[in-house]
């Protein structure tokens, strides 16, 4: 799964959706990578992870935890 900077769709809308089917399929059960592990991972700005983040947030698939990260919202919350 890869970023199409040239595709129609914006950055991170992309990269929340890649997020979004590797927490759907349990490639990503538990913590979520960091956002500057994110950028580097998928060659975005840190601002366009942040903001992926922030979506997936909004949906609850995932929750923060101050000073540890992201977490895949499930039954550990």
């Amino acid at each position: 799964m890869t970023i199409d900077p040239e595709a129609g769709e914006l950055v991170y809308v992309q990269l929340a959706a890649i997020l979004r089917e590797l927490i759907a399929s349990g490639g990503l059960a538990r913590r979520v990578p960091s956002v500057k592990t994110l950028a580097q991972q998928y060659g975005v700005s840190h601002g366009s992870a942040e903001r992926a983040l922030a979506v997936l947030r909004d949906e609850g698939l995932i929750y923060p935890v101050t000073g540890r990260g992201y977490f895949v919202a499930g039954e550990q919350r």
